[in-house]
């Protein structure tokens, strides 16, 4: 019999509107996947922002964290998933072609599965 795989979901709802809480699903995520603990970050509201292409190039790193470019190439890198919200990127005239390589949409019914099977939900 296998063991179950550990499940954390992050839902990230911030950018360069809060960069501190913009660090967290990916500095939380990284520590999980180290962990071999399978993490997956749902970009939602403004957190959308941080898969558009360029925008996190700039960004100001908050909280005293790596800047969230090197986070979020690391936890790729792992194997960490980045889920974004199509309703909220299309009310932000985001387009799926505008999302960094690694991001694909998501829409609220697989966002509360994903809920459901994970072990544990932080929302930042």
């Amino acid at each position: 019999m296998s063991e179950k795989q550990e499940k954390i979901l992050y839902i990230g709802t911030h950018a360069n509107d809060d960069p501190e809480k913009a660090h967290l699903p990916f500095v939380l995520g990284n520590a999980a996947l180290a962990m071999d603990i399978q993490a997956t970050v749902v970009l939602q509201s403004n957190g959308v922002y941080l898969a558009r292409k360029g925008f996190v190039d700039h960004m100001v790193a908050g909280g005293g964290f790596p800047p969230i470019k090197k986070l979020m190439e690391d936890y790729l890198a792992q194997g960490g998933e980045i889920k974004v919200c199509k309703p909220c990127i299309s009310e932000r005239k985001i387009d799926e072609s505008d999302l960094v390589e690694g991001a694909e949409t998501i829409a609220g019914g697989a966002v509360n599965i994903a809920a459901i099977e994970a072990d544990a939900v932080f929302v930042f």
